[in-house]
């Protein structure tokens, strides 16, 4: 069974290009290299100077989160990241009888 893996974290406002940026290339390259679907997305308000953020990858081979973690350290991202990064995985399930 397959899962998704579900990735969210609090980015200052005024650093949210920057991260853009970065996180859009780390992505790029996790989903060329281990052909995984992936999304990144931001909450449209901005709460306390931050927005939300949210990586989504599709279908991940089991070891994926420790690929994120690293791939996380390579392209700086956890300089522009406020706080903890929450992990979520999601099973794929058919709903077919």
């Amino acid at each position: 069974m397959s899962s998704d893996l579900y990735i969210y974290y609090r980015v200052a406002a005024g650093n949210a290009q920057q991260f853009d940026q970065a996180a859009a290339k780390m992505q790029a390259g996790l989903s060329l290299q281990y052909q995984v679907a992936s999304a990144l997305k931001r909450s449209p308000e901005i709460k306390d100077e931050h927005h939300t953020w949210m990586e989504v990858y599709s279908s991940v081979p089991p070891d994926f989160e420790k690929i994120i973690d690293q791939a996380v350290a390579e392209h700086g991202l956890a300089a522009l990241i406020d706080g903890p990064r929450h992990t979520e995985f999601f099973v794929n399930i058919s709903s077919c009888a």
